[in-house]
């Protein structure tokens, strides 16, 4: 028998050998490990599977072609039942008190947060399956951005917690300076020509 002939081996078990490596990756059919969704991502599905839920329970039920902004409010107003927001009614002892010192039959609400930070994610959601142009899109309707707006300023009233925008920090470098005079520079050179 010659030197030359040779006798397979097996790799072991945590090192696969070349070829395996190279046939798995010729084969579509396997399914590719998921790496797992962000939390953003996560309650984006959930939301939009609530939203569908709710069409879906309307009588009679809706289509995802079907909906427009006003099931888009009517959702908002439903989810009311849900919140854990104390909103004071205007002829409540405590309407404008920050901090009620007892109780009161005033309802629970849905946060101004939640609600705006829900129709970021479904106007995402809605676009992601196929729903068309963000100028189409029923959570971008300026309705819906009406709705909010007065959602935040009762509860700002009735909570009295007054709104405030949370302002930007200011970046102080030499490169946002550099980068502004670099715009001016090149629109008062555009202007000249």
């Amino acid at each position: 028998m010659s030197s030359d002939h040779h006798t397979p081996t097996k790799d072991p078990p945590d090192r696969p050998s070349s070829s395996s490596i190279n046939h798995k990756q010729l084969l579509p059919s396997q399914p590719q490990p998921q790496q797992p969704l962000s939390r953003y991502e996560s309650q984006k599905r959930r939301d939009w599977n609530t939203f569908i839920q709710y069409l879906k329970s309307q009588s009679p039920p809706l289509m995802m072609s079907q909906f427009d902004y006003t099931h888009v409010l009517s959702f908002l107003r439903y989810l009311d039942q849900f919140g854990k927001t104390k909103v004071h009614h205007q002829d409540c002892v405590f309407f404008g008190q920050p901090d009620p010192p007892g109780p009161c039959t005033c309802p629970l609400k849905q946060a101004w947060g939640s609600l705006d930070a829900l129709i970021g994610r479904l106007r995402a959601a809605y676009e992601e399956h196929g729903g068309g142009s963000p100028d189409t899109n029923p959570f971008a309707n300026g309705s819906i951005r009406v709705h909010l707006r007065e959602v935040r300023e009762s509860q700002a009233k009735a909570r009295g917690i007054p709104y405030r925008k949370k302002k930007r920090r200011k970046v102080k470098n030499d490169g946002v300076v550099a980068r502004k005079d670099v715009a001016n520079s090149s629109t008062h050179n555009q202007s000249s020509t």
